[in-house]
């Protein structure tokens, strides 16, 4: 027995300035969460004047990885503003915090966060605001997942925040606003998209329908990230990976990730790695060893193996940090709910192992 929900509806190919109006309330305040970058380059202020600035409030100031402390903060500023609708434009760090105060903002508890994650009180978020998801890179496929992801730098711990609530309520596509991405943010969203195909696909929780989304999202990843990363100015390549990203997406948000990401989550706290690169240089490793079906075709597999090759992950790794220094981490990288969802039993054998071949 299985069964699928995602209640997200996805306009893909849209122009957001045109698109975006439409789904707006009539009425209340809107919050726009975003990146500096996204203001750094005009694109605020053209939201905000397209839109309605007098009941537009801006929080730009969203940086990788979103801290607890940090995202508290955000909830008590913006509970008194009677805000209706979020607008949450860049990449995942932006949709998570989106999602975060969706749920956070209207909550009974007096610091959600704190109060759920830290002091263990459960997570039955009754209300949510709508989320309206822009994402501007392709790769976290956060538009359309029920969880996002909270760091607590202070206590040396990654929690998620999740639930049917946390759910957006629209995913806009428009794969013009990945245009002026660098390098790694082509690249380490790129990765993060193949991860979650792999990790949806060794998972204990895939379905056929699972299945279906990461196996055609592998397929448009591999083409349109080697296009992508050749040249930046080709839409078809931009727009193709946009649409791995989010297949990608609705295949983890039934099956949550697995042992990569569990891996990957103390070397992001811990050394800031970023978490597309964290997420995927023990993908060859991984696919090298592992011994059960993931329903790819082994020259598929060699496909994989190639284009990981190509991006030299291990050298890229290694500007963060050196295996012995991962080594340390081991205790903290398979005791997870993700790294429970392998199809193999993880052991520290094994994760080592995983690290060992991956440097």
């Amino acid at each position: 027995m299985w069964s699928h929900f995602n209640p997200v509806k996805i306009f893909a190919d849209v122009s957001l300035f045109e698109v975006l109006p439409e789904y707006l309330p009539a009425n209340g305040a809107l919050l726009l969460v975003t990146t500096p970058g996204f203001t750094r380059r005009g694109l605020t202020k053209l939201l905000v004047d397209k839109i309605d600035s007098d009941r537009m409030l801006v929080c730009d100031n969203v940086t990788p990885n979103p801290d607890l402390t940090d995202l508290e903060s955000l909830i008590n500023e913006y509970r008194p503003l009677n805000i209706k609708t979020i607008i949450a434009v860049g990449g995942g760090s932006a949709l998570d915090t989106a999602k975060v105060l969706s749920v956070a903002i209207p909550s009974s508890y007096k610091n959600p966060l704190t109060e759920t994650l830290k002091d263990g009180k459960s997570q039955l978020w009754n209300e949510s605001l709508p989320v309206i998801c822009v994402p501007t890179t392709s790769g976290t496929g956060a538009e359309v997942t029920p969880f996002a992801t909270v760091w607590d730098k202070k206590s040396g711990r990654k929690h998620s925040v999740y639930g049917e609530s946390v759910f957006p309520r629209y995913a806009l596509l428009d794969p013009s606003l990945t245009a002026t991405l660098d390098e790694d943010n082509r690249l380490y969203p790129g990765l993060d998209c193949i991860s979650h195909s792999l990790e949806s696909l060794w998972n204990k929780n895939r379905t056929a329908a699972s299945i279906a989304n990461a196996l055609f999202s592998l397929e448009l990843a591999l083409k349109s990230l080697p296009e992508t990363m050749k040249n930046p100015g080709d839409l078809d390549a931009r727009r193709n990976l946009q649409h791995a990203s989010l297949l990608a997406g609705l295949a983890i948000s039934q099956t949550k990730t697995a042992i990569a990401h569990s891996i990957s989550y103390p070397l992001t706290l811990y050394y800031n790695i970023p978490h597309g690169l964290a997420a995927s240089f023990t993908l060859k490793a991984i696919l090298r060893s592992i011994k059960t079906d993931i329903f790819v075709s082994e020259g598929r597999i060699e496909e994989i193996l190639q284009l990981l090759s190509k991006y030299d992950l291990p050298k890229r790794i290694l500007q963060y940090l050196s295996f012995d220094d991962a080594e340390k981490c081991l205790p903290e990288m398979f005791l997870t709910e993700r790294g429970n969802n392998f199809l193999d039993i993880p052991t520290t054998e094994m994760v080592r192992a995983i690290l060992l071949n991956s440097f």
